[in-house]
């Protein structure tokens, strides 16, 4: 198959552009986008990062909670002007989102980037994979984005600013947020791969972060994207994923309940693509419209990515045949097979 006509592929080279655009912005001959150019990305692009191009919506919606939201509220002050901030940060997260809608999960975002290629070395280590997370597991991790969502980014913060909690509390989720260990040391900083000891809730906070990160990577060598699973920045893009222009699409057939390969393609374990026979749009939340769904479906037309009315990709069974030939020769090809091992790869893994 012409990797030229590979989704994955072409999807991969997406994310190394974006990855080098956004970690590395002032870095690559555009100085002025040290200065970032919004404030409201909706991926996980860091702000401690002094050398990229862009910040993710979710650290100024925590400075706006600790410094503007919850000193108005506080003090008696005027809400509205409390909330102007965050709805201007909401309003420009908006402008991006609306063109690309949660693609900025599986195309744009670093963090989910990193999770991939580290997926990749560890099935060509030929490490033994977790084709698919157990069910009842990924129904347990499923609100946990919206725990962390509401209580770091929206509550903690809030509550600091009215004088509830300490200072420290002001962005938890900065503290402890992978994507911020990872984009530093990219640019080779490690001063946030610390345990910084200046109080109680800073050390915590810290050694949480490297364990996170530390676990993250772990992880991510035999599991498919498991921080992703539990991003604030996917409840939130979740919230307003009707409003994107770009969306995923079921035609359902009758055939449609025999094969569940787009559930076996799906990174994220979203069964509900294989057994929802009803919706029209099945950009569920935790979709990050990756694609693979609709790469591996062998029905036509079953399984399409539309911007609005318009389909860009749509399943094809001429293309799930070269597709899944290429899928089968990337799986046989890895270091313990170079050296002789009997190790089998996994099904379906990412490529």
């Amino acid at each position: 198959m012409n990797p030229l006509r590979n989704l994955s592929v072409i999807r991969k080279l997406v994310q190394v552009a974006a990855f080098a655009l956004l970690v590395y912005g002032s870095s690559i001959g555009a100085y002025h986008l040290a200065d970032k150019l919004t404030h409201a990305l909706p991926a996980l692009s860091c702000a401690y990062d002094l050398n990229g191009s862009d910040i993710c919506a979710l650290i100024p919606m925590q400075h706006q909670m600790d410094h503007r939201l919850g000193p108005a509220i506080n003090s008696g002050g005027s809400i509205l002007m409390g909330l102007l901030p965050t709805a201007i940060t909401l309003g420009t997260f908006l402008i991006f989102f609306i063109f690309l809608n949660k693609a900025f999960c599986g195309w744009i975002c670093p963090l989910g980037t990193f999770q991939e290629f580290l997926y990749m070395i560890g099935q060509k280590l030929g490490l033994q994979r977790t084709e698919n997370v157990d069910g009842k597991i990924v129904q347990h991790l499923r609100p946990v984005k919206w725990l962390i969502l509401i209580l770091l980014v929206f509550g903690f913060p809030l509550l600091t600013g009215m004088g509830y909690l300490n200072h420290d509390l002001g962005d938890p989720f900065c503290k402890i947020c992978p994507s911020r260990i990872l984009t530093t040391l990219a640019n080779g900083d490690t001063t946030q791969l610390h345990v910084d000891t200046a109080s109680t809730t800073t050390m915590v906070l810290s050694i949480l972060a490297d364990f996170l990160f530390g676990l993250v990577i772990v992880l991510s060598l035999t599991v498919r994207q498991p921080f992703c699973r539990i991003c604030p920045m996917l409840a939130l893009n979740a919230i307003f994923r009707k409003l994107g222009l770009l969306r995923l699409i079921k035609n359902a057939s009758s055939r449609c309940d025999k094969c569940g390969l787009c559930a076996k393609a799906c990174p994220m374990d979203i069964k509900e693509i294989h057994t929802e026979m009803e919706l029209k749009n099945v950009l569920f939340e935790d979709c990050t419209l990756c694609g693979r769904c609709v790469e591996f479906c062998p029905e036509k037309d079953v399984l399409q990515l539309k911007y609005t009315v318009i389909p860009v990709f749509s399943a094809d069974p001429k293309y799930f045949k070269g597709r899944n030939k290429a899928q089968k020769k990337w799986e046989k090809t890895n270091l313990l097979s170079r050296l002789g091992g009997s190790r089998k790869p996994a099904k379906n893994s990412s490529t």
